[in-house]
């Protein structure tokens, strides 16, 4: 038996009874604990009953997710029973989560709540509407990503709504939203560098995954180069995105999303509007692609210009501002909190705030300040930056595999150079900088095709050595396994 254990019942009470009446423990422990432990911690005896309810910020940050009594069933076929004919649509498919904000409400515990975390939970478009508009929630940043029975026709028009310029002053409350991203996979663990102070600059958090921290996913935007939500096919899926622009756009300046517009010369809120030759890009480009609307959500990170190093509108910095939000002396319009100018400009980073319910605190990138004035003096190499961009506006100029790409000053188009009556598919190919020669790998430039093509030579076919099971340096995976004997004829296929 160890020496805590031999202690008595009341003194370990006691102990915990101090350690938790220091604010600055007890802020930096509940965050890991869910809802229901808090509860239950207060549940245990009046001293901390007092504590717990005494103490408003505890309960600032809400997390729901893993909550049991939120989470969805059907009710034909978990229960068994048809809903109540008195029911609507939205009773059925959000009364679990109205029943806990009941209940909180009750508790005097819903106005506190400013950080609010329904991922994958039945969630609806009239629950997200009261959130937004009724006085007794006070949530500034709401996650509802991979949430089902979801109208988001009527979401983006809430949003909008909710972003109209005849808006009664102090409204939206809602500063920051997380729709695009997926859900987090796990719980964030207290590691060593999590006794940092959140507030002057941005710590990793490692994640409870099991692998440990090598193997945790990049952090998005910043260090997680090209497709940011592959899940919502964001390579080909424009009727997904189309909807979303003209939101992020009546939302700019108001509520933060964690997506941001692309900034590619060919949209209106480009700084590169205008000094690119748009009609020779759409003379050069691909004559199957679509046009390119006005506004387009990115759904891409890229690094510099494989030509150029930079791109026409130049890189999105953290804590750097475009020169038109300067004064003449070269200052900042404003260091008190953040500028409407970053709310759209920077996207939000998951996982949500633990420790704070600053918007700042949600966009700034690992090993970042919260202070963008301290972010100018970094070098460059210090800097968190990346290049936003959308899949049309990349089109024919960025490699998948190694996320190379090329910008409209450097790289006009395959068809740039070819005559009328002269553009033959050999000359074609050799004017690309990208091409298909696998139809997993899509769209390659010259390298990754060298690296990852080769000629069968025994059969003299072309295969991938990645997606061809059982191939080799020499033969392909038809040869490998027949032998000579069962050597293919490419006349044949």
């Amino acid at each position: 038996m160890t020496q805590n254990s031999s202690l008595p019942t009341e003194i370990r009470h006691n102990a915990l009874l101090q350690l938790l009446s220091n604010s600055l423990v007890l802020n930096h422990t509940t965050p890991y604990l869910s809802s229901y432990d808090v509860l239950n911690l207060a549940a245990t005896s009046r001293t901390f009953r007092y504590i717990v309810y005494s103490t408003p910020h505890i309960f600032s940050r809400l997390d729901l997710t893993t909550v049991r009594k939120a989470q969805y069933i059907d009710e034909k076929s978990g229960r068994g029973g048809e809903p109540d004919g008195d029911q609507t649509e939205d009773d059925v498919y959000s009364g679990q989560l109205r029943r806990i904000f009941t209940s909180l409400r009750c508790l005097d515990i819903l106005r506190h709540v400013q950080v609010l975390c329904l991922d994958g939970l039945s969630v609806t478009s009239e629950l997200v509407h009261e959130i937004l508009t009724e006085p007794t929630y006070s949530v500034k940043i709401l996650s509802i990503r991979d949430v089902v029975n979801m109208n988001e026709g009527k979401l983006r028009a809430t949003l909008q709504y909710a972003c109209r310029p005849s808006r009664p002053e102090g409204t939206p409350r809602l500063k920051g939203l997380y729709v695009f991203g997926p859900k987090d996979s796990a719980r964030p663990a207290l590691t060593s560098s999590g006794a940092s102070t959140p507030t002057s600059t941005c710590s990793s958090i490692s994640w409870d995954a099991g692998a440990g921290g090598a193997d945790q996913e990049p952090e998005a935007w910043y260090a997680k180069r090209g497709a940011q939500f592959p899940a919502l096919g964001g390579s080909g899926n424009a009727s997904k995105w189309t909807p979303w622009a003209s939101t992020l756009v009546a939302c700019h300046g108001i509520i933060a999303f964690d997506a941001v517009l692309c900034t590619g010369p060919r949209h209106l809120n480009s700084r590169a509007w205008g000094t690119v030759d748009i009609q020779a890009l759409n003379a050069a480009g691909n004559p199957a692609s679509a046009d390119v609307p006005i506004h387009a959500v990115a759904t891409h990170s890229l690094g510099g210009c494989a030509g150029c190093g930079s791109a026409p509108e130049g890189w999105t910095i953290w804590g750097e501002e475009p020169p038109t939000e300067r004064d003449p002396y070269e200052r900042r319009a404003s260091e008190g909190g953040t500028m409407t100018t970053d709310i759209g400009r920077f996207p939000l980073l998951a996982p949500p705030p633990m420790h704070s319910v600053s918007l700042k605190s949600a966009m700034c990138p690992t090993g970042q300040s919260v202070y963008t004035r301290l972010s100018q003096f970094r070098s460059k190499g210090e800097q968190a930056r990346f290049i936003p961009r959308c899949y049309d506006c990349i089109r024919d100029r960025y490699c998948t595999t190694c996320n190379k790409w090329w910008c409209e000053a450097c790289y006009v188009g395959p068809w740039a150079s070819v005559p009328d009556g002269e553009a033959s598919r050999a000359k074609m190919a050799d004017l690309a900088r990208v091409s298909k020669s696998c139809w997993e790998c899509g769209m390659n430039c010259r390298d990754c095709i060298n690296d990852t093509q080769r000629m069968c030579q025994r059969c003299g076919g072309g295969y991938c050595m990645i997606h061809n099971e059982g191939s080799n340096h020499t033969t392909c995976d038809w040869c490998s396994a027949r032998g000579r004997a069962g050597v293919r004829h490419p006349e044949l296929y």
